[in-house]
């Protein structure tokens, strides 16, 4: 198994329930306005980002594009935002439940000034976000973050009069508008996987995924598809990011129904990984290496993958004749770099695919597709399409940061453990990653939960383990050193 967790250690650092980043606006539904995801919160960075968009257009009319996925709290946040669009005029275009990547593709389709998604993607029940999106259907950039979180904490937004209210449409057509897209995108072989005649099991997580990908795997004229967690009720059957532990049911369903995959997606469908058929995982690392292959096949060029991503990526990019660039953990940081170098492909390990002349944004249905032309054409199982790749390990591990009076300072911990690394290459350009000869370790706070990752890969499972352990007690070290 190429992916795997190493013993956790907790350490009790700061308190953040409510998270503003790159990401979106990420919060627990309840609580204390201001340090939870409360209703006013809600308001204030709806109607701040309302103010971006409308200076934007000066007087011309401003339009944006909002759909939720599965969540409990998603109709009710979704309600927030759109009565507070409406109050400061502008138009909404409401598809409902939706997939993030939906949302996204719909941006650029209507031409929209920006878009919204009520989703806290890979995050347990109680929390939700506004993910915020520009006209190209892109995540807000660092210094439109900033003057929103301005405006917001200023309250410095001015609502429509009654004459000047905006307008809701409501819009169920890009179910179909993004599977029809997906099929005429030219990579796309649907002849080869309708003949392949895979079976499949789909862990949808009681979310969106249980209505897009069916419809996507039908449409790609599969016809054994057995749906796991399928009621869209956002009472997600177990932790909704897609990790090995959490897909133990798939893994047993796959089995059980003797198919010849399983696919799981996370709660807004931007992230991806697959069950092969003996019920061992691909690994989510390696759905962007396999999708990659199977593009630079076909397309020369460059790829693109975060820091903490599995180095498999370019050992395949550099066979293709190719060249590999590394960004900063994010999609916003991805999709910038993969512009900069012009790059075909790109994402991240944790299962997100960036197909840059379809959309920049993460998308596990194209994703779902490529991957399935991929297998379909090789003619052979799972199995024998994973062993077609370098098998590493990649040690994922996490600290929470939870309430401590007298918090330390992350930036002067990340320096001591520089210093103590001098030795080794560094990269700082996000928390710090070390290399380690041919192995690395990756430490960052995370931009959607209150959370630092502890990333390190290997070309063994104990290797990265102990590399890992060895960083967390680093952590811990200088932690109390510095109180």
């Amino acid at each position: 198994m190429p992916v795997g967790r190493s013993p956790v250690l907790k350490f009790q650092f700061i308190s953040v329930a409510l998270i503003k980043s790159i990401s979106g606006i990420r919060g627990t539904i309840g609580g204390k306005q201001g340090e939870n995801l409360t209703p006013l919160d809600v308001v204030r960075f709806s109607a701040a980002f309302a103010t971006i968009l409308k200076e934007g257009k000066g007087k011309g009319a401003c339009k944006l594009v909002i759909g939720r996925d599965g969540r409990i709290s998603g109709e009710m946040v979704q309600e927030l935002v759109i009565q507070t669009l409406l109050s400061m005029g502008v138009d909404v275009i409401d598809l409902g439940l939706a997939t993030t990547p939906t949302v996204e593709w719909a941006v650029k389709a209507e031409q929209a000034d920006g878009g919204v998604i009520i989703t806290a993607s890979h995050n347990p029940k109680e929390w939700n976000a506004l993910k915020l999106l520009n006209a190209e259907g892109e995540f807000i950039s660092a210094d439109t973050g900033k003057a929103l979180l301005y405006i917001a904490s200023n309250e410095d937004f001015q609502f429509a009069l009654v004459d000047k209210l905006g307008s809701r449409t409501k819009d169920d057509s890009y179910l179909a508008k993004h599977i029809e897209a997906i099929l005429a995108y030219p990579l796309v072989d649907k002849q080869a996987i309708e003949e392949a005649g895979f079976k499949v099991v789909v862990d949808a997580i009681n979310s969106t995924g249980a209505i897009f990908v069916p419809a996507l795997l039908e449409a790609l004229g599969l016809k054994e598809v057995i749906l796991l967690n399928g009621e869209v009720n956002g009472r997600f059957e177990h932790n909704p990011e897609p990790l090995p532990e959490h897909l133990t049911g798939l893994s047993s369903e796959v089995l059980k129904q003797k198919a010849d995959l399983g696919i799981a997606v996370d709660p807004d469908v931007d992230r991806l990984c697959f069950v092969n058929e003996d019920g061992s995982l691909f690994g989510e690392e390696y759905t962007l290496v396999a999708v990659a292959d199977y593009i630079l096949q076909h397309r020369k060029g460059n790829t693109v993958s975060n820091m903490s991503s599995t180095k498999a990526l370019k050992e395949i990019t550099l066979k293709h004749g190719g060249e590999y660039f590394p960004s900063a953990v994010g999609e916003v940081n991805v999709v910038k770099k993969m512009k900069e170098v012009e790059a075909v492909i790109g994402g991240e390990g944790n299962g997100g695919i960036i197909v840059p002349d379809f959309h920049y944004g993460r998308d596990a249905l194209i994703g779902i597709a490529l991957f399935l032309s991929h297998l379909a054409r090789q003619g052979k199982g799972m199995k024998s399409l994973r062993t077609q790749y370098p098998d590493y390990f990649i040690s994922k591990n996490k600290i929470e940061l939870k309430d401590n009076n007298g918090q330390p300072d992350l930036n002067e911990v990340f320096q001591k453990i520089k210093e103590k690394y001098k030795k080794n290459p560094v990269n700082t350009e996000d928390g710090l990653k070390i290399e380690f000869d041919n192995d690395w370790v990756h430490l960052r706070s995370s931009n959607t939960e209150p959370i630092i990752r502890i990333y390190a890969e290997s070309d063994f499972e104990t290797k990265a383990n102990n590399i890992a352990v060895q960083l967390m007690r680093d952590i811990k070290e200088f932690t109390n050193s510095s109180e």
